[in-house]
């Protein structure tokens, strides 16, 4: 650990009153300073330029320190108020924030979604009609996981907007039946608050929760953040070489993610939850409250490769704005995030008091790792080396990705060309979900521009047929080069585009391109 700020002692669980569980300990000394040490190997071991851990136990935090650099190569050390991006695990503050409306009377959890949006719409009018605010929070819509996320990555569309947009999104599930993980319904979420706050969901986090708690370096947008000391850059790799990102702005997408934050301030957060709700003599929301957004809404499953590693889960689901499961019988309650160029996570166990988050400036499964090796050593588990178990399988999708990017070009047939000149491909295209693309020809050769979002710009290069190589002008950290097909109808002109861009994160295939 590099230029340590921690509070680091050892700490003594408290000896359980009720019968002990099998397989776990009454009581258990933690050593602090081995999971410092081990915490540091496992940064080394994967390649993360930095990261920040806090643990908090009872009410204290035992835990919070820096772990190498902010950016690759640059000497300045990672510390507890380094900031990062904690991407998803905002869907709690959002969770919290509508909850203190509903015990304001401004909101209930069984409103219909329309009572607030009026203008609300979705792919059926049934469900259109019969979702309620809650079910924002649970991923029980009916869309498909990440369906329509490219509606506000990196375009001018408000969060207004993109929720209008949503309309045209086909679902993937039935609805409450099929769990889809969706941001569109907490940026919903977000426009219910401000129609019943009169605030925007920025404005009423930090009135709410980062300015009572003392979060003091939090902040709910990346505007100004380049005035501000001590921040981590973000890092991913782009065939396989790791390079830095500019940090880019999600404010319309902000409740489902928009939130920056410190290991310092998030562990007052980690306290305040852990208490219900009630922190320092000030009440945040109620018990009741807390039992809501922890309590199971939506049934995720258990995959077999989870039956095998952690063979005492037996349920996994989604509450609100929370994910929750068992393990060693306990309750845990969770999150991950992931932001351009940064990978978090976050962990509850309410029955020991205990809080665990994970800020990083890489975009690895390393907080996984760590979070399960610290809460074996509180929960009185066989010490297990999770980071040591999980590198391979990390490295193994390093390796995918670069080889999913060369066989783009490997595919190639061979001896073919385009049915038409250059600029018969040329146009514009688009559709009612995402709107325009522009194809022109630029210095002899095609170019694909994106309307609604000005840093979607590629070079198409002839693969075979009439499929281009598609390549961005700019690198992102999600996804690289894919392809731009031209589709030719019967009297030999272009009536639409497709794009296929391989990700795991956002579905270029959803967007509809046809000739205008």
């Amino acid at each position: 650990m590099r230029h340590p700020e921690k509070f680091l002692k050892l700490f003594l669980v408290s000896a359980l009153l009720a019968p002990v569980l099998p397989g776990l300990l009454s009581s258990a000394e933690v050593e602090v300073e081995k999971l410092s040490a081990y915490i540091a190997k496992a940064r080394e071991d994967w390649g993360v330029p930095g990261l920040a851990v806090a643990i908090v136990k009872d009410g204290e935090v035992v835990l919070a320190g820096g772990y190498g650099d902010r950016e690759l190569g640059a000497g300045k050390p990672v510390d507890s108020d380094t900031l990062f991006a904690i991407a998803s695990n905002s869907k709690a503050f959002t969770s919290a924030a509508i909850a203190t409306l509903v015990e304001d009377g401004k909101v209930a959890w069984n409103d219909r979604v329309k009572k607030h949006l009026p203008w609300f719409q979705l792919y059926d009018r049934y469900v259109t009609d019969e979702l309620r605010v809650f079910e924002l929070l649970c991923h029980r819509s009916g869309l498909g996981t990440f369906s329509g996320d490219l509606l506000w990555y990196g375009t001018h569309y408000s969060s207004e907007e993109v929720v209008r947009r949503a309309r045209f999104l086909p679902p993937k599930g039935v609805f409450r039946s099929d769990f889809g993980y969706s941001n569109l319904m907490f940026i919903a979420a977000g426009e219910v608050l401000k129609a019943a706050s009169g605030k925007s969901w920025a404005e009423y986090v930090e009135e709410r929760f980062f300015t009572p708690l003392g979060m003091k370096r939090t902040r709910a947008t990346v505007r100004g953040l380049e005035k501000i000391d001590n921040v981590a850059t973000p890092h991913g790799e782009v065939m396989g070489r790791l390079v830095t990102f500019p940090w880019v702005s999600w404010d319309s997408m902000g409740a489902a993610g928009g939130v920056i934050s410190s290991v310092r301030d998030m562990s007052l957060w980690l306290r305040m939850q852990l208490a219900e709700g009630h922190w320092d003599g000030r009440r945040y929301f109620s018990r009741e409250s807390s039992r809501k957004m922890w309590k199971p809404h939506m049934l995720t499953g258990v995959s077999a490769a989870d039956r095998k590693r952690h063979p005492s889960t037996h349920f996994k689901a989604y509450a609100l704005g929370w994910g929750t499961q068992d393990y060693l019988g306990r309750k845990l309650v969770r999150h991950g995030g992931a932001y351009d160029g940064m990978y978090s996570g976050v962990m509850l166990v309410p029955e020991e008091k205990l809080g665990i988050v994970v800020l990083t400036n890489s975009m690895t499964g390393i907080s996984h790792a760590l979070i399960l090796r610290i809460l074996d050593a509180y929960l009185g588990a066989k010490e297990r080396d999770w980071s040591s178990e999980f590198l391979p399988r990390e490295n193994r999708g390093r390796r995918r990705k670069v080889e999913i990017q060369e066989a783009l070009v490997r595919g190639r047939v061979k001896d073919t060309k385009p049915s038409l000149g250059l600029a018969a491909y040329g146009g514009t295209y688009g559709g009612p979900l995402y709107g325009d693309a522009s194809v022109k020809i630029e210095d002899g050769r095609l170019v694909l521009r994106l309307a609604p979002a000005a840093d979607l710009v590629a070079d198409l290069e002839h693969l075979h047929y009439d499929t281009f190589l598609l390549t961005w002008r700019k690198k992102f950290p999600w996804f690289g080069r894919g392809t731009c097909r031209f589709l030719v109808d019967k009297s030999g002109k272009v009536e639409e585009l497709k794009l296929d861009v391989p990700n795991d994160d956002f579905w270029f295939t959803e967007l509809e391109f046809r000739r205008r």
